[in-house]
């Protein structure tokens, strides 16, 4: 997750089709018929239940209104990331908001990412907050590993349950410091240590590959332009798996480099940590500044995704909650004072913008 303020190889694609869309999900007596895409142009749209409660439709290019999922696969993307976490307020991106909304995506003939967070709320580098529900264990390694395992399980035998079966498995949000704060935290003081995170790890790990043995399941970090390797060799060394390596990427967000040199710079990491680990890369979170200048942020994306198209083991891009525009934001935002999102890739009314086309074309 990226919050921002204004004021944010493995089996599944060794069988992988050479088209890049994916084809037309249609039912079958074990499930949803979607073939994974040899390159993801993803979109994570875990705010659309949300929105669509609250009045917002979407419009396809030409103007006609539609689902967002046929809107998306209008221009051209092929997977969805869906977040999901333990007890949210309201419950957006819970289990069963998460799993209506997979089948929704599949049923459109989408590839599917499951993003699990392993919280009730956002986790990122500067919160990996313990659900409520599983504090009373929270010093207790082996109690937590097992609200790991059995929350992972459930999700994803939910998923089974309605016949969607996911490409792509993310264990943890953006986890640079660990999750699972302070018991999976990596450093500083009161933290577990590189082993308790491990062990955490482990189980979500375990546990998905129990399920879907086929998907490609693995961690998350932030700043693809930084150097990740040693993050990556430290949870090797701790004998942590991963079928592929998801990071995140916003070129705007740092002000050491210009936009374009951070795509650069997450161009050549992305290909070191290919030539060390010979796993898929894949950007899971991309975005863009849009209110500042939609004509700059296009370039910017379209930019980056030219090259990382040209990366063999380079295998998607997914753009953080395009669905949102006219400043929409969760009600939650408002309890806790923040402001929109401003990397939506829609126009106003609900219509894709040129970004979209960056991603996509």
């Amino acid at each position: 997750m990226k919050k921002l303020l204004i004021a944010f190889c493995g089996l599944s694609l060794i069988a992988c089709c050479s088209k890049n869309g994916a084809d037309s999900g249609k039912d079958t007596a074990s499930g949803y018929n979607v073939e994974t895409p040899s390159f993801a142009k993803g979109a994570d749209v875990s705010w659309l239940s949300e929105m669509e409660a609250g009045g917002k439709t979407f419009k396809k290019k030409d103007g006609t209104t539609a689902d967002c999922f046929e809107v998306l696969k209008d221009c051209g993307v092929n997977s969805i990331r869906l977040r999901v976490w333990v007890n949210p307020t309201g419950g957006w991106s819970s289990k069963n908001d998460m799993v209506q909304l997979a089948e929704r995506a599949t049923k459109a003939g989408m590839a599917l990412m499951v993003d699990f967070h392993y919280s009730d709320f956002f986790c990122d580098p500067s919160r990996q907050t313990i659900p409520s529900a599983w504090t009373a264990d929270a010093t207790d390694v082996n109690k937590m590993c097992t609200h790991v395992k059995e929350h992972t399980t459930e999700v994803l035998e939910a998923l089974k349950a309605v016949g969607v079966t996911p490409a792509w498995i993310q264990i943890g949000n953006e986890t640079r410091n660990g999750m699972l704060w302070p018991i999976g935290q990596l450093w500083g003081n009161g933290a577990g240590g590189k082993e308790k995170y491990a062990d955490l790890y482990k189980a979500g790990y375990n546990a998905a590959k129990a399920v879907f043995p086929s998907a490609l399941v693995g961690p998350h970090v932030n700043n693809a332009y930084d150097d990740n390797d040693w993050w990556f060799k430290d949870r090797k060394a701790s004998g942590c798996r991963f079928d592929m390596i998801c990071l995140s990427h916003y070129p705007q967000e740092q002000s050491k480099m210009t936009p374009t040199e951070c795509n650069t710079a997450a161009v050549s990491r992305i290909k070191a940590l290919i030539g060390t680990y010979n796993v898929p890369v894949i950007v899971s979170e991309v975005g863009v500044k849009t209110p500042d200048n939609e004509a700059i942020a296009a370039g910017l994306l379209k930019e980056f995704m030219a090259a990382v198209k040209q990366i063999s083991l380079c295998k998607g891009v997914f753009y953080w909650e395009p669905e949102v525009y006219d400043w929409w934001k969760p009600a939650v935002y408002n309890t806790l004072g923040w402001n929109s999102y401003n990397m939506g890739a829609f126009l106003s009314g609900g219509k894709p913008s040129s970004v979209m086309d960056s991603l996509c074309k």
